[in-house]
């Protein structure tokens, strides 16, 4: 698994510019105030989830957007949905609960995990997540994030969630 160094070599080799805030570890959205005010820009939630079918879901939103886990699987089109198990979320994404996060989809090598993004995130310039744990918090612009996961490969699936459509 990728540890944060790693993580951050991949993104200055990619010339994605980032900077990090260390601080006490973070657990829920509702903690950290001082933290979103020391860093501009969209603070997220990230949710690792697992459908009936057994595909696994990682949906990174804005920390203040309502999600309706009951509805979402018809928005999606997968299978109902509930939170998926530790083991698989260290297994595919090298994170624990409390530090999921986008940036663990640089471990998922196997693409076993679809992303979802909210379309207020992706709107969100610039973003914020933990960078494989939660004792930090990473900025990257917009343009940085989607550059992130086109060197991986990764398309996301835009979701309105005040609307519950795909946008793209």
């Amino acid at each position: 698994m990728k540890t944060r160094a790693d993580l951050f070599a991949f993104l200055d080799a990619h010339a994605i510019a980032h900077s990090t805030l260390d601080h006490p570890p973070v657990f829920r959205v509702e903690e950290g105030l001082e933290i979103k005010a020391a860093m501009p820009g969209g603070h997220t939630k990230n949710l690792f989830l697992k459908d009936a079918k057994g595909q696994l879901w990682l949906i990174s939103a804005l920390g203040e957007t309502v999600i309706d886990l009951k509805r979402l699987h018809t928005v999606i089109g997968s299978g109902r949905l509930s939170f998926g198990p530790e083991a698989m979320m260290v297994e595919t994404l090298g994170v624990r609960p409390g530090s999921v996060t986008a940036f663990g989809l640089i471990n998922d090598t196997d693409r076993r995990v679809r992303f979802v993004l909210d379309a207020a995130l992706a709107r969100a310039d610039p973003v914020n997540f933990h960078p494989l744990g939660n004792n930090a918090t990473t900025a990257v612009s917009q343009e940085g994030l989607r550059a992130f996961l086109s060197a991986l490969g990764i398309r996301p699936m835009i979701v309105d969630f005040e609307a519950m459509t795909v946008v793209s």
